[in-house]
Parts: structure tokens; C-alpha cells; sequence
């Protein structure tokens, strides 16, 4: 099983960070990869078992729903259900933790997934670079 980390500091409040980021359709807005975005069936945005399906830029579509969601952690979870890339198993989480020395905001994005030992490399890159640190970094713009 292949594992994907990222973290950073954004410099606003995690209370800031996460009104921004809980929405877990939101992605549309910010992320610089995200084409278009929209939950099925109408359901909320942060009831578990909801499932975003959206578009990248590369013309990729995908299908993830949402497995746990808490505001009081200020975390979520969620699985792909369906993905141009060679991956099976992915479960990704979101979490924002208060720094309290100068009111900023830690944030982590992981993945555990399923790849062949010869897509790993560029799995690992696109998840992590081009997904979760450049995600990341866009919300730092949006909200720091």
C-alpha cells in the first residue's frame, strides 16, 4: 500500500482555514486543478456518504464520496469510487489544527491507495505535488 503526506502552515486561523475548506464540494472554487465540481443527487456537501464527481484540467473525471466528516476535528475523509488513474483502495483525509503561537493553521492531506509498483512514482507525484501540496498552497492565497 502506497502512502501520500503533505502538510503545511497557512498563515490564518484554523477556524478561517476550515469555514473555507469544510465544504467538501469546494474544491471547484479554489483548487487550481479542479475543471468542475458538483455533488450528486443534491445531497449536502458535508453529509457522510455524499459523492462529488468532478473534472480536472487534464480532462480526467472522478467520483469520491464522503466517508467521515467532523467539525469539531476540523477533519474529513473520503474514498474514490471511480478514477482515471491505476489506483484501487485510495482513502484521503483533510485535517486543519490550530497553531496557537501566532493564530496560523497546520494542514495535512494524506493518502493510502493501491498502485502498481510501476505507477507508484508518478502516482505519488500527482497525488501529492500537483493535488495536495498545490491545493494547499491555494488556500493559503485565498485565505492567508
Amino acid at each position: 500500500m502506497a502512502h501520500v503526506y503533505v502538510s503545511d502552515v497557512i498563515d490564518a486561523p484554523a477556524e478561517k482555514v476550515w469555514a473555507f475548506t469544510r465544504d467538501y464540494n469546494g474544491h471547484g472554487d479554489w483548487h487550481p486543478i479542479i475543471e468542475k465540481s458538483e455533488i450528486e443527487e443534491g445531497r449536502p456537501s458535508d453529509q457522510v456518504g455524499c459523492v462529488r464527481a468532478f473534472t480536472v484540467s487534464d480532462g480526467g473525471f472522478l467520483r469520491e464520496r464522503l466517508i467521515a466528516f467532523s467539525d469539531t476535528d476540523r477533519t474529513f475523509t473520503y474514498t474514490i469510487l471511480e478514477s482515471p488513474m491505476p489506483i484501487e483502495n485510495y482513502v484521503a483525509t483533510w485535517r486543519v489544527t490550530p497553531i496557537t503561537e501566532g493564530d496560523r493553521s497546520f494542514v495535512e492531506w494524506w493518502a493510502d491507495f493501491d498502485v502498481s509498483p510501476e505507477d507508484e512514482a508518478d502516482i505519488r507525484e500527482r497525488v501529492g505535488r500537483n493535488t495536495f501540496a498545490a491545493g494547499i498552497r491555494a488556500i493559503a492565497d485565498r485565505v492567508g
